[in-house]
C-alpha cells in the first residue's frame, strides 16, 4: 500500500507553512520605504492561501480524506469535526485578513497592529490545524487504509497539486508566484531587503 497522497498533503502543508511564516515576518517588518510593493506582496500571499489551500487542498480533504478516515476510524469523529470547522471558517478568515490589510494600507499605521495580531492568530491556528492532521490522522490512515482507499486518495490529490509543492506550474498563476518570489524581500524572496 502507498502513502503517496499523504506525502502530497505533507508537501502542501510545508508550502503553505512557508508562505504563512513569510506573511507573518513581513507584516512585522512593515512596508519600509516601498509601501506599494509591500502591500502587493502581502496581498499576493493571502491570495495564494485562498486560491490553493482554501479552494483545492481543504476541499479534497473534506470531500475524500476525512470521510475515508471516519469510515476507517470512527473514534476520530471529534478530531475530524474540529478540522472541518477550521475548513468552513477558512474563507471568512482570509477575507478578514484582506480587509485588515486594506485598512492598514488605506487608513494607515493606526491599523497595523490589528492586522499583525490577526495574521499571528491566523498563522497559529493554521499551523495547529496542519499539526493535528499530521499527528492524529496520518498515522491512522497509514495503518488502516486499503489499497483502494490509497488509489482514490492518490488520484484526488494528484489531480490538483499545489505548484509550490511539486504540482504542475499553471500559466495563469505564474504572475502570482513571480510576484511573491521577485518582490518579497530576502530572505523570503529575491527582492531588496
Amino acid at each position: 500500500m502507498t502513502a503517496h497522497a499523504i506525502q502530497i498533503i505533507h508537501d502542501e502543508h510545508k508550502a503553505v507553512a512557508a508562505v504563512l511564516r513569510s506573511l507573518e515576518m513581513l507584516a512585522k517588518q512593515g512596508p519600509g520605504g516601498k509601501p506599494a510593493r509591500f502591500f502587493e506582496v502581502l496581498r499576493s500571499m493571502i491570495f495564494y492561501i485562498d486560491e490553493f489551500p482554501e479552494r483545492r487542498h481543504h476541499p479534497n480533504e473534506s470531500r475524500v480524506f476525512f470521510p475515508m478516515l471516519m469510515r476507517a476510524a470512527p473514534e476520530l469523529r471529534a478530531v475530524i469535526e474540529g478540522l472541518e470547522i477550521d475548513h468552513e471558517s477558512g474563507e471568512r478568515k482570509v477575507r478578514e485578513l484582506l480587509h485588515l490589510l486594506s485598512a492598514w494600507e488605506i487608513v494607515g499605521e493606526s491599523r497595523r497592529a490589528i492586522f499583525e495580531g490577526a495574521v499571528a492568530e491566523y498563522v497559529r491556528l493554521y499551523l495547529d490545524h496542519m499539526r493535528t492532521e499530521e499527528t492524529q490522522l496520518f498515522p491512522v490512515a497509514r495503518r488502516l487504509f486499503s489499497a483502494a482507499d490509497w488509489k482514490e486518495l492518490d488520484a484526488t490529490f494528484d489531480a490538483q497539486r499545489d505548484p509550490l509543492a511539486g504540482g504542475a506550474r499553471e500559466a495563469e498563476y505564474e504572475a502570482l508566484f513571480s510576484r511573491i518570489v521577485i518582490k518579497a524581500p530576502a530572505p523570503i524572496g529575491l527582492g531588496e531587503e
